[in-house]
């Protein structure tokens, strides 16, 4: 996602995808392409898999991300090799050295992913089975793919990732869901079992597997999907948030698309900022939130939903006088909109294109929805929803505040 940080200019990168099956795995043209090498980097685990040879093997550095610029420099000059497990492109690598040097400083030979192996013992269709991967990533992140009858692959942090999801699906309301554990993947001593989430007993077997889920959501479990109207019960908190209907009609304004970014200015509960992340496990947010209080139950929902992508941060003016945050996508205003000067800072940091919504409740605040429209144009809507509530033995419509809504799409000239 982005461009390439540095031109590569020595011999190319060979890239080659080792399974767990080992050197015997590994096809003539990849296992010429390692043996011409002169230094070849690797986990301690995959340089055993190679024969003796003339490389020099170095296991990679911890952390990796820091040392890996300085790494490739000091060695710029000699023939480099890495291993990768399966598919070097699969959350792999080959990625990080793609964004870093470009697809041209690469030759990449790839073996079968774990997902392919997976499917393949499992039959599932690859195709349509999502992947989840929590290696060095919160385990919440597999929270908003769950639903009912619903198949998906989870790359595992390690031996104790099989028990910590059990958990997680009952804590989720899935605990009648199957888990079937595949280690060592395409190796001799691959092994598996299966289990249910609430009566889960095996003990912490092979650190490189791979988890299976097949779904199976409780009888009273809430239905949360990846769509904009989660039920406001889901967010936890002192009751500050945009309701269901009005949060479904806002998120699908801002128009979030993979990969992008949101600035929801006035968190509250965080739940626009969350929903919007929940829409693709690629899109990001930042939220502002004045309030210490509110800025620790926005950090509760985003664990609790599942939506690691979130930045938390204080009061807006303050936070973009201090920092260089990158210009966003698209902003929500839903709160503060009478503070002097909001509304022109963040309309100066939106990207040219980007979207704006804001919302508003006041007669004051609807008075400055006008205002800018008149300046800058785009849509302005009213709306008010009314829920049915008991009044003694009969139903009542109870109103809640009206909403004004003005959604502008800032000029890219």
């Amino acid at each position: 996602m982005g461009a390439k940080e540095a031109a590569w200019s020595g011999h190319p990168i060979v890239v080659a995808g080792i399974g767990a099956d080992g050197w015997d795995g590994l096809g003539e043209t990849a296992r010429r392409a390692v043996r011409e090498c002169e230094v070849v980097f690797g986990s301690p685990r995959q340089l055993t898999l190679l024969p003796a040879g003339e490389a020099e093997h170095l296991a990679w550095p911890s952390p990796l991300l820091p040392a890996l610029a300085e790494l490739f420099a000091r060695n710029a000059d000699r023939r480099i090799g890495v291993l990768a497990s399966g598919d070097p492109m699969f959350y792999g690598i080959g990625v990080t050295l793609a964004r870093r040097f470009g697809a041209a400083a690469l030759r990449v030979f790839p073996q079968p992913s774990s997902a392919s192996l997976a499917c393949a013992r499992l039959g599932w269709p690859l195709a349509e089975t999502p992947v989840v991967s929590v290696v060095a990533r919160p385990l919440p992140t597999v929270v908003p793919e769950l639903s009912d009858n619903r198949r998906i692959l989870v790359l595992s942090e390690n031996e104790h990732t099989p028990a910590e999801l059990a958990k997680l699906l009952c804590d989720n309301g899935f605990s009648a869901s199957t888990l079937t554990v595949l280690e060592q993947l395409g190796g001799p001593a691959e092994h598996r079992h299966t289990g249910t989430a609430a009566t889960w007993s095996h003990p912490p077997g092979d650190a490189l597997n791979l988890v299976a889920l097949d779904c199976r959501a409780d009888p009273d479990t809430r239905r949360d999907t990846r769509l904009p109207g989660l039920a406001d019960a889901a967010f936890a908190g002192d009751g500050q948030l945009t309701k269901t209907e009005v949060r479904a009609l806002t998120v699908t304004a801002l128009a979030p698309a993979p990969g992008e970014t949101l600035w929801d200015v006035g968190g509250g509960s965080g739940s626009i900022a969350i929903e919007w992340c929940r829409t693709h496990p690629l899109c990001r947010a930042v939220t502002f939130e004045r309030l210490p209080a509110r800025r620790a139950q926005i950090a509760t929902n985003i664990v609790a939903l599942g939506v690691p992508g979130i930045t938390i941060r204080g009061e807006v003016s303050s936070e973009l006088a201090g920092a260089e945050i990158p210009a966003p996508d698209a902003i929500f205003l839903g709160g503060g909109l009478t503070q002097d000067g909001l509304f022109d800072r963040c309309w100066q940091r939106l990207r040219p294109g980007g979207r704006l919504v804001a919302n508003a409740v006041t007669a004051e605040s609807e008075a400055l929805l006008l205002d800018w429209s008149a300046r800058h144009g785009g849509l302005l809507r009213k709306f008010q929803i009314y829920r049915g509530e008991p009044l003694g033995g009969f139903t009542a419509w109870r109103p809640h505040l009206p909403v004004a809504q003005w959604i502008v799409r800032k000029s890219a000239g």
